[in-house]
């Protein structure tokens, strides 16, 4: 049987994470101090010591969240965990994937992350922009609901994470409009979310040139191991074509439902999910409970997932 390794995103911190798996692995310190002197800050510090605000602030949460998916990579390397057959990351986590495949170094796509958590950090003004998650409508139904409302106010359907879990993004007023005719509509429920930034929306347009010139002048080789993208949940053969596909996915939807599906088809059956938090496990229930989910956080999830990799692989 195969492995997958996924990386979460965004809303995947807490403070004090990953810190039982520094004091088993020097890997985890390495990549925090290495990417503290590409941002010019202790960042091992914020992820241990908090303050938590400081740390859901976009232009902070990004870097936090890539240096912690590379660092539970870098330990599963040292521990002895097999290699996947494929990788994936949830938006923001698909330049964890990137990186583990080798397509960047990881101070570069530090700095590249960085620069992707400015540029849409200052998309549009504080209060402007905001998202909710709707539950128990399926993805045509919320679809439908934001394309009633969508017009001079925007408001979009952008992570379809599961069956009947679709995120909606744009401004706030058109995402509080939504949740209410979602609601009206049977959503299970409907709620907005702590995040300031429209992820993912027609309101990240402005930053879409600019990230997409920082990808472009960022040093890249080709892949080693293959990489389901979330634009179109699929991969691609080229590294221009897996380039291009990142460069449009900041203002454009998060097909994680696809890409698991995607994984599913590649004949794994064990998603090993690196990074802090559960988030990407649990969907991997929902999205198809005959896939193996388990995530990799502490020592301990880390011995039982390569216990379980290995079964599979023997």
């Amino acid at each position: 049987m195969k492995l997958a390794a996924v990386f979460p995103g965004q809303g995947s911190q807490s403070v004090g994470m990953l810190k039982a798996l520094s004091e088993r692995f020097d890997a985890v310190g390495e990549t925090f101090a290495q990417g503290s002197e590409v941002l010019g800050y202790d960042v091992w510090k914020l992820v241990q010591e908090g303050p938590e605000d400081t740390l859901k602030q976009t232009e902070y949460t990004q870097p936090v969240m890539f240096a912690s998916g590379v660092a539970v990579w870098r330990c599963w390397q040292a521990a002895g965990g097999p290699l996947p057959t494929v990788l994936a990351g949830h938006s923001l986590g698909e330049y964890s994937a990137l990186t583990a495949a080798g397509v960047f170094a990881y101070e570069d796509a530090m700095g590249l992350v960085a620069e992707r958590a400015r540029l849409m950090g200052n998309a549009v003004p504080a209060g402007v922009g905001g998202m909710a998650a709707i539950m128990g409508l399926d993805d045509e139904s919320v679809a439908a609901v934001c394309a009633d409302i969508h017009g001079e106010r925007v408001v979009q359907a952008v992570n379809f994470n599961a069956p009947g879990q679709v995120v909606i993004s744009g401004h706030l007023d058109a995402v509080e409009q939504a949740t209410e005719a979602a609601k009206a509509k049977g959503a299970r429920r409907a709620m907005v979310l702590p995040v300031s930034v429209p992820n993912h929306s027609a309101l990240m347009d402005v930053a879409a040139e600019p990230l997409a010139a920082r990808i472009a002048s960022t040093p890249v080789t080709s892949a080693d191991m293959r990489v389901i993208q979330n634009l179109e949940a699929r991969s691609y053969d080229t590294l221009e074509d897996m380039l291009g596909a990142l460069k449009r996915h900041v203002n454009n939807p998060v097909y994680w439902t696809g890409s698991v599906q995607a994984i599913k088809a590649a004949g794994v059956e064990l998603v090993v999910e690196m990074g802090p938090g559960k988030v990407l496990t649990g969907l991997t229930k929902r999205i198809d409970k005959s896939l193996t989910g388990v995530c990799v956080q502490d020592p301990d999830s880390l011995d039982h997932a390569i216990s379980l990799a290995t079964a599979e692989h023997s």
